[in-house]
């Protein structure tokens, strides 16, 4: 069996303390082995239907793929494994329907969402986002950011306008160059990754992020790595307890420190020496 045939996986979503509407959606699917996070904006309630459509296509979307093998995918032109392209156009359809939605109603005018998602498979998963909503890993004692921020800040950085200690502390870290449903197509950063044992996947709104440190980040999931569930309540308790400015949604992906497959052949190997 593959690493990634047995993952934990949890999600879960606040408010935070200064909101009265939470716009962000998290999701994960274990028959999927799909984790995905929208964070939603613009208008009353038009932001949590924008990233509800986003997830709910997505989740629909990658089911049908996976129910046909993912065989529309097998060749693609971005080069990507099947599951990968099949990610991204399920973010594409996404696009497409809230573009759609917010054109043709006018209540959800303006609206657009972030997105970031894991599809993991065999040994690896793919990597697909919009926006600035994170993927961090955290391997062997590092927390890694594996997504870059579709922001102006961060094009600003990348120009060594700031530092990314500057920009911690900058007014405009929020504004996005790309989001869903802003126009009929849209820019998705693909790639893909290898999975290790005991590997923890962190998807996060920047409710989280703009709220504590990274080395925070670290120490929480490295402290209740034994339970997600606990982790994933503690980062938003920890996210709260510093202002709690924005909605806060966390998905978290653990890969077990032995597979299956591995406790399989583990198994054999032992029997045939000692029985």
């Amino acid at each position: 069996m593959a690493l990634t045939d047995d993952l934990e996986m949890v999600a879960l979503s606040d408010t935070g303390v200064t909101r009265e509407h939470n716009e962000d959606s998290v999701y994960v699917e274990t028959e999927l082995r799909l984790a995905v996070l929208a964070d939603g904006m613009g208008g009353y309630k038009a932001g949590e239907v924008a990233s509800a459509l986003t997830v709910n296509t997505i989740i629909s979307e990658l089911t049908e793929a996976q129910d046909n093998d993912f065989q529309e995918h097998l060749e693609n032109e971005l080069g990507l494994s099947p599951q990968a392209s099949a990610l991204e156009a399920a973010i594409q359809a996404s696009n497409s329907l809230v573009y759609r939605t917010q054109k043709n109603n006018e209540e959800c005018q303006g609206m657009g969402t972030t997105v970031v998602a894991a599809l993991f498979y065999d040994d690896g998963l793919a990597v697909a986002h919009t926006g600035d909503s994170r993927l961090y890993r955290v391997r062997e004692g590092q927390l890694e950011q594996l997504t870059t921020d579709h922001t102006l800040l961060q094009e600003l950085i990348e120009r060594g306008f700031y530092t990314p200690e500057e920009a911690r502390e900058s007014l405009n870290k929020n504004l996005v160059t790309r989001a869903l449903g802003i126009d009929p197509k849209v820019a998705v950063d693909v790639h893909q990754e290898l999975a290790s044992p005991d590997d923890i996947y962190l998807l996060c709104s920047d409710g989280l992020n703009d709220m504590i440190e990274d080395a925070e980040i670290l120490l929480t999931l490295q402290e209740f790595s034994a339970n997600l569930g606990r982790a994933a309540q503690e980062l938003i308790n920890r996210a709260n307890a510093n202002g709690g400015k924005d909605n806060v949604s966390v998905a978290l992906v653990k890969v077990p420190e032995t597979s299956k497959a591995q406790r399989g052949w583990l198994t054999k190997v032992s029997n045939w020496f000692f029985n």
